[in-house]
């Protein structure tokens, strides 16, 4: 970024290395894709072993491990507690209602939700897809009160809004007229084969769009 040997003076951008496609993937992938694959992989076993029941138990003690696994490891981990919050109340309202279909449907409208929320944040000025991106790379805080920062994630905002919405369509119909395999192979295609691309997408865009990004803006702007 343009300034950062400046920048590097400021006490909240000491110790920070300029971000490259690479750091910022090996950063972030794999927790992503702990909390893409294994809960979901624990429930179809536990499903089909031993019914709904384990199946739900299981996936909750799996989102429970990888929470404390993240926490141990000292990240703060934001996204796995929403997640873990989610699946807890998700395994109370599947087992009272002891339905695969009302179990599963939860996430499917939590997509939609969130893709709402992508969009709103938008004009709200406080694009989402920059204060979720703080857990792969941590930015400054100069850098987030750019212009820049706000343009780059206020345009990945709409595409992940878009990108839920969808998502939470196809899912909702699969699961309405389908089986739960191919509920659950939907599922995956939809989500992270799709969701890598998204967030290799996201990682390039937001690089290119603050390469230039001067940090005397913020201060200038705050004066």
């Amino acid at each position: 970024m343009r300034g950062t040997a400046g920048a590097a003076a400021r006490p909240d951008h000491e110790g920070l290395s300029a971000p490259s496609f690479g750091s910022v993937l090996r950063a972030g992938l794999p927790g992503f894709l702990r909390e893409g694959f294994l809960p979901v992989g624990a429930f179809y076993i536990g499903l089909r072993l031993s019914g709904l029941p384990a199946g739900i138990t299981a996936a909750a003690v799996v989102s429970g491990l990888i929470y404390l696994y993240e926490r141990h490891a000292g990240r703060d981990a934001l996204l796995v507690r929403l997640s873990l919050g989610f699946v807890l109340v998700q395994s109370i309202v599947g087992l009272a209602a002891h339905s695969t279909a009302v179990y599963l449907a939860q996430p499917v409208l939590l997509a939609a939700a969130w893709g709402f929320a992508f969009l709103v944040s938008v004009p709200l000025g406080r694009p989402l897809a920059g204060a979720l991106a703080n857990a792969w790379y941590p930015f400054p805080d100069w850098l987030r009160e750019t212009r820049e920062y706000k343009r780059v994630f206020a345009i990945e905002s709409v595409v992940w809004g878009a990108y839920f919405l969808a998502r939470s369509g196809i899912r909702l119909a699969a699961l309405l007229h389908g089986s739960l395999e191919n509920f659950l192979l939907i599922s995956f295609l939809t989500g992270t084969p799709a969701m890598l691309l998204l967030v290799a997408w996201s990682i390039r865009f937001s690089i290119r769009g603050l390469a230039d990004t001067d940090p005397d803006e913020a201060y200038r702007a705050a004066a």
